[in-house]
């Protein structure tokens, strides 16, 4: 607690002891307790209105032994600010009394206080104003209690006294118009019934200095307030508002002018430690000339201020600032205003024609560095006489850069002006049989809250080059604009004179990152992250990274969501251009293998190996060779219900024709027999109807996997995380597997009946051929299983196109090539002979009873 306070409670303590005391014993009188207040200026009138400034700023510290009555305060530290309130104040009843329009015919008078600076000083003075200084005789006809003295008081300009007082005066419903008190608290009418103020509530002016802030992008802030009433509720708005905006406060101190300087060195090393360079300045012009002191002293330069009301348009402020310190400090100000002839009021003051010559003869030796004679005794270095020009001097009397604040003084006394000429039902005179009630005052001229319309201009500081300080309006905030319209700026920036400052805890994240806050630190300090794959953000300063869509993926910077690449097995690509042209080679290959049989239809071998066979054999190679195309390119609806029917009844005819090749040679050694039947029972008819009949089964197969859940066109999105995947979805599992699972049983079946035939006699058995043929074909499809459920994306269509391509070459290399080298390069064994002797000899050799011719025969019985 500082020292200059000690006083304070001295006196209340003694007060109260005193009051006690008094209360104990009768009295003859209402008394007063204690000294009365005698007021600085005063003048009579037909109605009064009580005025409170402090016209010094402080008092002498005074030792209280506490054993005596304590000396009345003795102020120090004149202060020409008020003495311009109080002028204006003046003004406006000397200009109400000469008007014949307002009031006519009824005068204004005043008692105007000095409080000093004192909080106990100003509830004093309000109650002299109330109950006057006069001692009332409770034996006398004259009521102990009696009217209020004063209809309205002007005053305070702090919010702390303003607080006290209302509270004082509140109960009496006397109106208290403050000019310059502007703390949110005083709006409480439940408190402060009878406040009001001509100045905007600090509610409005801490948000508009949190949306300051914002518009400048400085999240990252350092804040400074005034240990009263106005600092601590003034910050405490600001604080919320700046945490809904997402500005983080680094440290937010308060002091008050009477602290030890040591506390004030304190606050300017935490400045000098913080990382913000943007400093909010929430204090009374009396506390940010302290802090000026120091901060010059301290050479505390670099740092960008804002400023409330109350110091950021101060031409002293700005003139003590010798070490610019606060250049291009911004701001909210009150709107500039003019009251016209009060600047021609204020320097017409002559201390000798003053109601009170002593306060105004103080107030001239300060303006004029003089003295007043006052004994003989006394050496005077230079004389005042009263009647200096102040025109001419430049100081704190004569500057008028606080004319909004004057014009605030001059609304207040206007305002209890106009409700006193409607209670008195003024017209070209007033009533005098209405009886004045405060109350009645009160409620005349008060809005809800007791307060004006928000609107505020910004202030920037911009030096010149004579080292002054242009105080340059760059924007308007109106509180009564929509939200979000509140603040403007004009054309030129606010800053334009110099660099924006950066004032942040961390840099700005970029769109494809994301915040993650610090452990341990506020919300305005983070690290920036670079989002995970498949997410993106787009924004700034984004706080999470949104995941893409499943058709879509993160690009490379992580911004943006960029649809992902469709990806199916392709004729341009080198894999499909491979597929494709193995494919048409296959196709070829198999039509010359079909054109060298047609060639040699009539020759013993391609009569000996069943000619109507072998063509159909070669026909369905050739679907199966082209087959394999409908697995190549974009996937739609009838290729993927194609590809796996044509694959399904293309092999099956191809391997029930291998079979019946098979069945063929079986059947035609048996023939050979003795006794045997078997040509009218496996004759050619039989051939085909065995033919058909195993494809027929696997066309019903094919007609109700189309019928129950045919295959259709899919997009994987699960295989790759940045392509989707074009196949065909088999739809029914069981169709699809039992179309393979008929295909297996048949070649299976090909190969058993093959290998019991490998050994019969090979001129013109092509047993040996089918088997390993079927061996390879078996061995292919077992391999395509595991290898097409492995393989990814297009490479299982790749794999399965390979599966059809491989099997297909081995049945047609194996089954016609070497028939083939012999028709071609080998003629001579293309014979009757040839093949009758071959095979007589392998009947020899295997001790059978029927001569090759017999089988030859038989052969070609049961192919033709």
């Amino acid at each position: 607690m500082s020292p200059q306070r000690w006083p304070e409670q001295g006196c209340v303590l003694l007060q109260l002891l005193l009051l006690v005391s008094f209360s104990q014993s009768e009295e003859s009188l209402c008394r007063r307790r204690g000294e009365p207040e005698i007021p600085q200026l005063s003048k009579d009138g037909d109605i009064m209105l009580g005025g409170i400034f402090y016209f010094h700023s402080s008092w002498r510290n005074q030792q209280n032994p506490y054993t005596h009555k304590p000396p009345p305060l003795e102020c120090i530290s004149l202060n020409f600010r008020e003495f311009q309130f109080a002028q204006a104040m003046l003004y406006a009843i000397e200009e109400i009394n000469n008007s014949t329009e307002l009031l006519p015919g009824v005068s204004l008078g005043y008692h105007v206080y000095d409080t000093c600076g004192s909080v106990v000083k100003s509830i004093k003075v309000a109650l002299a104003l109330i109950n006057g200084n006069d001692n009332v005789p409770s034996l006398s006809d004259e009521a102990c209690t009696r009217p209020v003295q004063v209809q309205a008081i002007v005053g305070e300009s702090s919010s702390s006294p303003s607080t006290a007082v209302a509270t004082a005066i509140g109960p009496f419903h006397i109106p208290l118009i403050s000019h310059f008190a502007t703390c949110a608290c005083l709006s409480d009418k439940s408190k402060y019934p009878s406040f009001s103020r001509t100045i905007p509530s600090d509610y409005y002016q801490s948000r508009a200095l949190a949306h300051l802030v914002k518009h400048f992008g400085w999240t990252w802030v350092g804040a400074i307030r005034t240990n009263d009433d106005y600092g601590n509720n003034g910050m405490a708005t600001f604080t919320e508002t700046a945490q809904q905006l997402g500005i983080c406060l680094e440290y937010s101190v308060a002091f008050f002018r009477t602290d030890p300087t040591e506390k004030i060195q304190k606050i300017i090393d935490i400045i000098k430690a913080s990382t913000s360079k943007t400093i909010v300045a929430f204090l009374s012009h009396r506390d940010m000339e302290v802090l000026m002191r120091e901060s010059a002293f301290q050479n505390l330069i670099g740092y960008q201020w804002i400023g409330s009301e109350s110091w950021i348009f101060d031409s002293q402020i700005a003139a003590l600032d010798k070490h610019h310190i606060l250049d291009g400090a911004i701001g909210f100000s009150i709107p500039k205003a003019q009251v016209s002839g009060l600047r021609h009021f204020m320097l017409n003051v002559r201390p000798l024609n003053s109601s009170n010559n002593g306060l105004f003869k103080e107030l001239w030796e300060a303006l004029f560095s003089c003295n007043f004679k006052q004994s003989q005794s006394e050496k005077i270095q230079r004389e005042c006489t009263g009647h200096e020009d102040l025109t001419g001097v430049e100081n704190g009397f004569t500057d008028m850069s606080l004319m909004p604040i004057f014009n605030n003084v001059y609304k207040g006394v206007y305002a209890v002006a106009h409700a006193l000429h409607d209670i008195l039902r003024c017209n070209k005179t007033c009533s005098t049989s209405v009886t004045l009630d405060p109350l009645t005052v009160n409620e005349m001229y008060l809005n809800e809250n007791g307060d004006p319309p928000a609107k505020y201009q910004i202030i920037n500081w911009h030096p010149k080059e004579n080292g002054s300080v242009d105080f340059v309006n760059v924007g308007l905030y109106d509180a009564s604009l929509p939200a979000g319209n509140e603040l403007k700026f004009q054309n030129v920036l606010s800053v334009s004179f110099m660099q924006v400052p950066v004032s942040v805890c961390s840099e700005k994240c970029l769109p494809g990152t994301h915040k993650v806050l610090q452990r341990g630190k506020p919300v305005c300090c983070y690290d920036c992250m670079r989002c995970a794959e498949g997410e993106m953000s787009n924004i700034t300063d984004s706080t999470t990274c949104l995941r893409c869509p499943p058709e879509s993926w993160s690009n490379e910077r992580r911004d943006a969501c960029v649809k992902k690449e469709a990806e199916f097995l392709s004729y341009e690509e080198i894999m499909g251009i491979l597929l494709t042209t193995t494919s048409l080679f296959g196709t070829c290959l198999t039509a010359a293998v079909a054109f060298i049989f047609f060639r040699y239809r009539n020759t013993p071998l391609v009569r000996a190996n069943n000619s109507e066979l072998s063509f159909l054999l070669l026909f369905s190679l050739t679907l199966c060779f082209l087959c394999s195309l409908t697995f190549i390119g974009r996937p739609s609806e009838w290729s993927c219900m194609l590809r796996h029917t044509a694959f399904g009844i293309t092999f099956v005819l191809c391997i029930s024709c291998v079979l019946g090749k098979t069945m063929v040679v079986l059947m035609a050694f048996k023939a050979t027999l003795p006794g045997s039947h078997i040509r009218k029972v496996f004759g050619p008819t039989q051939q085909r109807l065995n033919v058909l009949g195993f494809t027929l089964i696997q066309v019903i197969i094919c007609i109700l996997w189309l019928t129950i859940s045919p295959p259709f066109p899919s997009q994987n999105l699960k295989e790759f995380k940045d392509k989707i995947i074009l196949e065909c979805s088999v739809g029914s599992a069981v169709g699809f597997w039992s179309v393979l699972g008929y295909i297996g049983l048949l070649a299976i079946l090909c190969f058993v009946f093959a290998f019991l035939a490998r050994k019969l006699p090979d001129n013109f058995n092509e047993a040996k051929f089918i088997t390993f043929s079927m061996l390879i074909f078996c061995t292919v499809w077992i391999t395509f299983i595991p290898a097409y459920v492995s393989s990814p994306g297009k490479l299982s269509v790749a794999v399965e196109i390979f599966a059809i391509l491989a099997s297909s070459f081995s049945l047609l290399i194996c089954i016609f090539i070497p028939k083939c080298y012999i028709m071609l390069l080998k003629p001579e064994r293309n014979t009757k002979k040839n093949m009758m002797r071959k095979g007589t000899q392998t009947i020899l050799r295997t001790k059978e009873g029927a001569a090759g011719s017999s089988l030859y025969t038989a052969c070609l019985s049961l192919h033709h």
